[in-house]
């Protein structure tokens, strides 16, 4: 190993702007089973699944509607 390195030509990582955000959420049992199941169906795994679902959600900027009657 050497003891000095150069990076006088060294680019800036193109992807860093995409890097995910580790985050702890509290989600039911029986969604994260729902994801299980499709991440079985579609050889993806649940959490790839989960956030491609919170994606397309967030691009079409879907809103929450909740009937509380």
């Amino acid at each position: 190993m050497r003891s000095n390195y150069d990076f006088t030509d060294s680019e800036k990582n193109p992807y860093a702007k995409k890097l995910k955000k580790q985050i702890t959420i509290r989600l039911d049992a029986d969604v994260i089973d729902y994801f299980k199941k499709l991440s079985d169906k579609n050889g993806i795994p649940y959490q790839n699944l989960i956030n491609l679902y919170l994606k397309d959600c967030a691009s079409q900027e879907k809103e929450l509607r909740i009937d509380w009657q």
